[in-house]
């Protein structure tokens, strides 16, 4: 940096620069060319960027409407804004992908295309039903979820329906279609959508680098407009985004990117690393900064989640192995308890158990909201809920009504919008929290909360994170942050679901928990089969379960549970074992015991080559796996193949995954037509592997015994 670009060098520094240590400082202070910063899970990434911005702006490197920070979520672009507004430079624009996109769309469409912008869709349930109809394709709401999701990865990996088939070989079956299926359903949603005018959000994305691509004068204009590019979370970028932010960059290379590959959680949706580690390689003049320094966690903590990484077999795939690998965490805070390992009987033992320890937690101190109970999928979230309301303890179940559609949240902002007309001027000196909470108390918030448990205590936990939220912005913002400034602030945030904190206990799952934390953590449920999940059957994916484990230990600050239960269901078969991930980390175990504990399954029998009944050659896996070839009628009663077909609906929708990922078709068909009668025998069909046998052997045999069939 030049001598004589500051007026006051030693204040500026001070001020936003003094807070940091050498690292972040080096991030914050390092204004032009790339910059890749290799950030680990609670070592102040978003302090380290946020400061960049506000010191790049305050001494003049940085003109605010010219530089453009993308996050990867709507909470994250606000708490970004509100991070920057509280530093001095609250005109500096972060946006999403899709935000910042579907801005430059809505400006340049008329221009570039023509007309209307068509309707932005909000979700495509709907519209691959209809695609599906056109078909004569049978759907439930599964395949229907399991559909859009399989579009949504072909279109941010820049697929087309032409070209979607070639480059999708290893897919599986979504939502229970062939490949070529689904091909035609793709063909059919994007037919659809043009019929009724309406783009979806990753048109939003394919038609602005369309633009960006055959349009010079925009790019150009858009180009002329950003000159400085800011980038979190870099590890989740996908191929569409990547080109978008090429476009936007247009050559130039002040570009400054963040990321942690051991916290790639989403490439079920496209979502690749190689960009974060391939930085270097495309830019060798770029600066590169590790964050270890993580102020989050306990040296407890800390060091399991290191012990959890350092066992993996590969961190990446990329030339340079060393940027793969994963950061070693080094941890600020004082010691803290070790982390505790739980084994319970069943599910219900085990999330009694949680609760026990969750109102040990909250009589010694530990607010309700600063304690999580996180899970591998929604449908484990029923027991927690049923024993913390057993426990007289509240709950937030993340990912339910969200926070600003609640009417009692509603209600508030009403009335306090009326406030700001009706309070006088004196009035205006009264604390802000105190002034919220007179508003709010017509609505029915007190100072303490109620004793009863159900709608009145979630009522008051909504109207009391709003007055938690006044308090602290005005700490924040300072004493001349006005009721007006308030509410608009709460507009701002319902737009972009920037939920306040509720006074409850949170359940979410592992996904919903990236990027928040808590005191107290409980990881439950990890037993084979659910970490890792039972459809993980790569190294690729394996490994992505364990940066999913990772992601869940590092939420914690100081208290961390881990438990599995041996039996879904009290009186249940004990044939659960702990998580392979485990294995070295809990008490008395040794890297690799789980995997040594779990039988060697039985080799199968080769799948024949030629139809059981008429002798033909069989020509797909599909075939193969049923035995007999598409032209010969099937061989099992209809009652018991709809039987095993409710079964694995049921059981997909209580898990919240696929059908397919239960059993596909074939193999759901391969089982009414054997009709096994043991363990042993349903171990030797095709489709039916290790991980099957234990989580579903049992319950099949059940449905088979149940229609006569076993």
């Amino acid at each position: 940096m030049t001598d004589g670009i500051f007026s006051d060098t030693v204040s500026l520094e001070d001020r936003i620069l003094g807070g940091l240590d050498a690292e972040q400082r080096e991030v914050a202070s390092n204004l032009t060319g790339p910059m890749c910063v290799l950030a680990g899970a609670g070592t102040g990434k978003t302090r380290a960027i946020t400061h960049r911005i506000a010191y790049g702006v305050h001494s003049g490197v940085y003109s605010p409407q010219r530089l453009l920070a993308v996050t990867f979520t709507s909470r994250a672009a606000a708490e970004m804004r509100s991070r920057l507004r509280d530093l001095g430079v609250g005109n500096v624009q972060a946006r999403t992908f899709h935000a910042a996109a579907l801005r430059q769309l809505q400006f340049f469409w008329p221009q570039a295309v023509g007309g209307v912008l068509p309707n932005l869709l909000d979700h495509k349930a709907n519209m691959i039903a209809e695609a599906a109809r056109r078909l004569r394709l049978s759907t439930d709401r599964a395949s229907i979820r399991d559909l859009a999701a399989e579009i949504e990865w072909a279109k941010v990996s820049m697929l087309t329906p032409a070209n979607y088939l070639e480059n999708a070989q290893d897919r599986g079956t979504p939502g229970g279609f062939d490949l070529t299926a689904v091909a035609r359903v793709f063909q059919s949603y994007e037919d659809v959508k043009t019929d009724r005018n309406v783009i979806d959000f990753e048109d939003v994305l394919l038609i602005t680098v369309g633009i960006l691509q055959e349009d010079p004068k925009v790019a150009a204009t858009v180009r002329e407009q950003y000159r400085h590019f800011v980038v979190d979370e870099y590890q989740d970028v996908s191929p569409l985004q990547q080109r978008l932010l090429e476009l936007w960059l247009g050559g130039r290379d002040e570009l400054c990117v963040v990321g942690d590959s051991s916290q790639t959680i989403y490439s079920f949706t496209g979502a690749s690393p190689k960009h974060l580690l391939g930085f270097k390689g495309h830019y060798p003049s770029a600066t590169v900064v590790k964050l270890v320094r993580d102020y989050r966690s306990t040296p407890q903590v800390v060091k399991l989640a290191n012990d959890l990484l350092g066992s993996r077999r590969s961190g990446g795939t990329v030339a340079d192995a060393a940027w793969a690998k994963p950061l070693q965490l080094v941890a600020q805070r004082p010691a803290g308890p070790e982390p505790r390992f739980m084994e319970c009987p069943d599910d219900e033992a085990e999330a009694a158990v949680v609760a026990g320890r969750i109102r040990e937690l909250i009589d010694a101190g530990t607010k309700a909201s600063e304690i999580a109970v996180l899970f591998r999928t929604n449908g484990q979230s029923e027991a927690y809920e049923q024993a913390l309301a057993s426990a007289g303890i509240g709950y937030q179940l993340r990912g339910g009504e969200r926070f600003f559609a609640r009417k009692e949240v509603r209600d508030a902002i009403l009335q306090l919008r009326a406030a700001t007309r009706a309070v006088a001027e004196d009035s205006a000196k009264e604390p802000l929290g105190q002034l919220v909470r007179d508003i709010v108390a017509s609505l029915g918030y007190t100072d303490a909360a109620p004793h009863s448990g159900g709608a009145l205590r979630e009522r008051w936990e909504s109207l009391a994170a709003l007055v938690a939220l006044a308090d602290e912005l005005a700490i924040s913002r300072g004493p001349e942050f006005t009721l007006m400034e308030f509410v608009n602030e709460l507009q701002e945030r319902s737009v972009a679901q920037h939920a306040p904190t509720v006074q409850g206990v949170t359940l979410a799952s592992l996904h919903a928990a990236k990027g928040l934390e808590w005191d107290a953590v409980f990881l439950v449920g990890l037993s084979e089969g659910l970490m890792p999940i039972s459809f993980a059957d790569t190294p690729e994916s394996v490994d992505e379960e364990r940066r999913l484990l990772y992601v869940g230990i590092t939420r914690a600050r100081e208290h961390l549970n881990l438990s599995w239960s041996t039996a879904r269901t009290p009186g249940g078969r004990a044939n659960r074992k702990p998580s392979r991930f485990l294995d070295g980390l809990r008490p008395d175990s040794v890297l690799g015991a789980s995997a040594r504990s779990r039988p060697t399954p039985r080799r199968k029998a080769a799948a024949p080559a030629s139809c059981r009944v008429c002798g033909t050659m069989l020509a797909t896996g599909a075939e193969r796996k049923v035995g007999r070839c598409s032209q010969c009628p099937p061989t099992y009663e209809d009652q018991t193949f709809e039987a095993l077909r409710q079964w694995r609906k049921e059981e997909a929708l209580s898990n919240e995954v696929p059908a397919y990922v239960v059993f596909t078709d074939a193999t759901l068909t391969a089982i009414a037509e054997a009709r096994p009668a043991s363990l042993e025998e349903l171990a030797q069909l095709a489709g039916v592997g290790p991980s099957k046998l234990e989580k579903y052997g049992e319950a099949v045999l059940a449905v088979l015994v149940e229609n006569g069939s076993a």
